[in-house]
């Protein structure tokens, strides 16, 4: 079995999680487990992310928003999975 095949994680995170370094703590994590994507705020106060990278990093950063940093509140993560497409050249914060 092959372990470092690339994936796509996309997911929607709510509860209070902007205003709270949620995105900058998604950013640094991301680049820790050296994955590729991005992070935004979203008009209806969720964050959206989209990561790629193998899938056990890419379960590591899950489990990081799950719980967000200090001030945060993370009341749900939505999670989908796909292939990778190999768009994404670093992680970083979209506004």
């Amino acid at each position: 079995m092959e372990t470092d095949t690339q994936e796509r994680l996309s997911a929607r995170i709510t509860g209070r999680v902007q205003g709270v370094g949620f995105r900058n703590f998604t950013q640094m994590r991301a680049r820790q487990l050296e994955l590729t994507g991005w992070v935004r705020n979203e008009q209806d106060g969720s964050v959206r992310l989209e990561a790629e990278g193998p899938r056990g990093a890419l379960e590591d950063l899950l489990g990081a928003v799950h719980e967000g940093p200090r001030m945060a509140r993370v009341d749900d993560v939505s999670a989908d999975w796909d292939d990778a497409t190999d768009e994404f050249d670093t992680f970083r914060v979209r506004r």
